[in-house]
């Protein structure tokens, strides 16, 4: 939200004495001592702990408020009034006043010049600590390349992304991509270089502020809902590179696009609607070529027996969680089979008759008439994204569904659901797990998001700015909400696995 309290409440400078040795992240509260949740004042550069900690914090603006009490009101507008802070991990900024998160700044920017002085003491923070374990590791064999932290195991080579307020939907999504421009390269090129801990994601965040309005605020987010317009925008800029279309132009596009909440290459999801279709916007790009797959959709009338054929291009797969499987939430439970990806696989792709609110208008019979559809994967792409439809809605409010959903680590077969799969390679139609995006919690609106990805043979769980490594057994009890599958490459001269 635009808070109008900043003039009055950010009175500090970027290079202010006052603030306390070493990184913020770590600084404790000034009453109770407390490292957990620090957020400084930018009135007076004090650091107190967040309202779920101790609350000292929000204490400090209630007790400034007091002596306010007694002034008049043109006196209260010239004093200094505590309102405003700034998170020293997230870096987010928070209004008591407006009592909701602050996106906009100053006349002299001096919440920026905050946030990045406070990243700079960070950073400079971490390198020293990095320099210091790296030069106790440089000889170390490859189990030693592993730091305990905290009581955790982090790897040195992957980097975690800070929370900047609810972002645990981007970051999750960022960490399980990893392949695709400027702010975003310069944030997957940060995750990849070992250099720090953590990354603050910030200049990408205020990027996705600006071209996708969805967005903007410290909300919660659907994770996939992110992810379908971050490709889609991507796509779009990287098709000005290819046609010569100017930057400030392709913004304008992108932000018309995301206020009238259209993408540029729809997804193809099995609705209650055969206006499900989308159309690739232009040339390919590099998201088309690793994500982008063509669907087959086929509508038969059953009173004429009419078909009618068309290619819908995909960049992801949504798919249902059969209902016979709705109740059963954990793989150990015995009331009946576990719920597979191949359920819900055959669950988009078999053959369904459409209901009385979804009749087809049959061109030979020239009025709407019952049919049956059915989806064939024309082509498969090679990084093949699934997306487990947990959250529907009921009368009132949308719901998650929490089954858990076995799914394999290495070699999921899509070869059954080709249109031609005699024309396929021995391998082309395999797929190696690369990444899980899991939602915690219950609602779309709330919970927690996080990520497990591949790197090098080791699996990893990114959780915002924490990176732990973990193993296979702890990946595959995931509930899963998002998976990238990677195409296997056949070996050179050889047919076999």
């Amino acid at each position: 939200m635009e808070c109008p309290h900043l003039s009055s409440s950010v009175c500090i400078t970027p290079d202010s004495a006052k603030f306390p040795n070493g990184s913020p992240s770590s600084w404790c509260c000034s009453v109770c001592r407390s490292n957990k949740s620090p957020w400084v004042c930018l009135t007076c550069s004090s650091v107190h702990c967040g309202r779920y900690v101790n609350g000292h914090a929000k204490k400090h603006y209630e007790d400034a408020q007091v002596p306010l009490a007694n002034h008049k009101k043109s006196e209260k507008q010239d004093k200094p009034q505590h309102t405003v802070c700034m998170d020293c991990s997230s870096y987010s900024t928070y209004c008591y006043r407006c009592d909701d998160f602050v996106v906009n700044d100053t006349k002299l920017g001096l919440v920026q010049k905050v946030r990045e002085h406070l990243q700079n003491l960070e950073n400079s923070a971490f390198t020293a600590d990095r320099h210091r374990k790296r030069k106790l590791l440089e000889n170390s064999s490859l189990n030693t390349k592993l730091l305990k932290v905290n009581g955790s195991t982090t790897g040195i080579c992957a980097t975690g992304l800070r929370n900047l307020g609810n972002t645990c939907f981007m970051n999750a999504i960022l960490q399980s991509l990893r392949s695709l421009v400027e702010e975003f390269r310069k944030t997957l090129c940060a995750l990849w270089q070992g250099s720090q801990t953590a990354f603050s994601p910030e200049s990408l965040f205020y990027v996705v502020w600006k071209i996708m309005p969805n967005f903007r605020g410290y909300q919660q987010q659907d994770a996939h809902e992110f992810m379908r317009y971050l490709l889609d925008h991507l796509h779009l800029e990287l098709q000005g590179g290819f046609n010569g279309v100017s930057r400030s132009a392709i913004l304008q596009e992108n932000s018309a696009l995301s206020g009238s909440n259209k993408c540029c290459m729809k997804g193809i999801y099995k609705t209650n609607s055969l206006e499900t279709e989308g159309k690739e916007n232009g040339a390919s790009t590099v998201v088309t070529a690793i994500f982008g797959g063509i669907l087959q959709n086929e509508v038969n009338c059953l009173i004429c027996g009419t078909e009618s054929r068309k290619f819908d291009p995909f960049l992801d797969l949504s798919l249902d969680i059969p209902s016979q499987f709705r109740n059963k939430r954990s793989k150990n439970q015995e009331n009946g089979p576990v719920c597979s990806l191949r359920d819900c696989l055959r669950s988009f792709t078999d053959l369904e008759e459409l209901d009385e609110t979804e009749l087809y208008m049959c061109h030979k019979c020239k009025k709407k008439q019952k049919s049956t559809k059915k989806f064939w994967i024309q082509k498969l792409p090679k990084v093949l994204c699934l997306h487990l439809k947990r959250f529907h809605w009921t009368a009132y409010l949308r719901n998650k569904v929490d089954t858990y959903v076995e799914f394999p680590l290495r070699g999921l077969d899509m070869k059954c659901y080709l249109l031609e799969p005699e024309n396929s390679g021995p391998e082309s139609c395999l797929y190696d797990l690369a990444a899980v995006v899991v939602h915690h919690g219950s609602g779309v609106g709330s919970g927690h998001y996080t990520a497990y990805a591949t790197h090098e043979g080791r699996w990893f769980h990114f959780n915002d700015s924490t990176v732990t490594l973990t193993d296979e057994d702890t990946v595959v009890k995931a509930k899963a909400y998002i998976l990238f599958y990677v195409e296997r490459q056949a070996k050179a001269g050889s047919d076999k696995l």
